[in-house]
């Protein structure tokens, strides 16, 4: 018998229980949906991710001063206060493939012009700062060196700021207040969005680092130094030359611990993707559970089927049909089973991430890889769980399948 012939025997037997083999599909329908569904958020979230890690800028380097115990107690990161502006002068002068440097600091303060105030970040950097975070200033421009060496009172303000402070007035050349110290806005800042911790990034005010040192902290530790390198390729090997430049001039020799840390763009992009990937696997792990009961399914309803048809069977069997004709029409009816109900599965599963996009903002994303893998998992399925059944049917006794009541 051909291929074909087997094909239509097979489709007509799952017609004449329509109801059965709808039912049986339900739990593969589900669990490639959910699979799908499941994925698409999990590649959404992980996306949404690596785009708030590209606004880091590209081919960034960030070096923090490290933490310190005193009397038990562990300060937060960037507590040690070991990082100093000779070590990003230095950074800049000596680890070959440094294309710029932005020594960085920051203190909170109270912003206020006219009857309006507004508590936020004001952190100290470069010029270079700006190009090193390719962070375009929409209206008016950046600060200079020489204001950077004069401490000049100039801000650049992100646009919450700019519209908590300001509203609708244009906040160029205004002077506003911090730490009642007045500052001139000379530039506003294009939106980011949200950080990788999920923070407001344009809830901030710039200025010169010397003017933070000088007028508003009074310290001159650095809270941060940002450095972008020449190529991705070449990241791994800036770290390592900043890691040993440090350290000679921490005068950190032998097996004692740094006292700063420095984490490369891709460094931070995979440890904020790693929960992502990790959730990413648990959840399609826990929605292809359905998947098995879907099998299981297909399982039950197949031994039920060789049972009802064993008569079937014998007639066919001593007509002429081959063991291996019967297994395949029983192999096809499972297979065709499991696979319209993967392509349903797929459908629903895209559905519900778009519902999901939509109505409650959660980020998806489904690649055609998922989909392909979903379906062909669900083809094997129907292969894997339809085999006994399969066998059982071929190995039928013609004269009992005959006198089978």
């Amino acid at each position: 018998m051909t291929s074909l012939a087997t094909l239509n025997l097979a489709l007509r037997a799952l017609q004449r229980n329509k109801m059965r083999s709808i039912l049986t599909m339900l739990g593969i329908v589900i669990g490639v949906g959910a699979v799908v569904a499941m994925v698409g958020i999990g590649n959404g979230a992980k996306s949404q991710v690596e785009a708030q890690i590209a606004t880091l800028g590209q081919n960034v380097i960030l070096i923090f001063p490290s933490s310190y115990s005193s009397g038990g107690v562990q300060s937060g990161i960037g507590g040690a206060g070991t990082l100093k502006l000779e070590d990003a002068k230095a950074i800049e002068a000596e680890v070959p493939d440094v294309v710029a440097v932005s020594p960085g600091t920051r203190v909170s303060s109270q912003l206020n012009y006219g009857n309006q105030n507004w508590s936020t970040s004001v952190i100290g950097e470069a010029p270079e700062y700006f190009e090193i975070r390719q962070w375009e200033i929409v209206d008016g421009a950046g600060f200079s060196e020489q204001e950077v060496r004069s401490a000049a009172k100039v801000a650049v303000i992100g646009a919450t700021v700019a519209r908590q402070l300001f509203g609708e007035e244009d906040p160029l050349g205004q002077i506003m207040r911090v730490k009642h110290v007045p500052f001139q806005v000379i530039g506003v800042l294009k939106p980011k969005g949200t950080s990788v911790m999920g923070s407001d990034q344009d809830d901030v005010v710039i200025v010169p680092y010397t003017t933070v040192m000088k007028r508003l902290s009074g310290t001159t530790n650095l809270r941060m130094i940002s450095v972008q390198c020449t190529g991705e390729d070449r990241m791994a090997a800036v770290v390592d030359g900043i890691t040993e430049l440090l350290r000679q001039r921490h005068r950190l020799s032998g097996d004692r611990e740094n006292d700063f840390m420095v984490r490369s763009q891709q460094e931070i992009a995979e440890m904020a993707t790693a929960t992502s990937k990790v959730l990413t696997l648990l959840l399609g792990a826990i929605a292809s559970v359905s998947l098995i009961v879907g099998g299981i399914g297909i399982m039950n309803i197949m031994l039920v089927s060789v049972t009802e048809r064993t008569r079937e069977i014998g007639i066919r069997i001593a007509l002429g049909a081959h063991g291996t004709d019967i297994m395949r029409q029983f192999l096809i009816e499972a297979v065709t089973l499991s696979s319209l109900g993967g392509t349903l599965g797929i459908l629903l599963g895209l559905a519900t991430s778009t519902l999901l996009s939509r109505f409650a903002g959660w980020p998806t994303l489904t690649s055609v890889n998922a989909i392909v893998i979903a379906f062909l998992f669900s083809a094997a399925v129907g292969v894997f769980f339809g085999l006994y059944p399969a066998k059982k049917a071929a190995a039928l006794d013609p004269i009992d399948a005959l006198r089978y009541e």
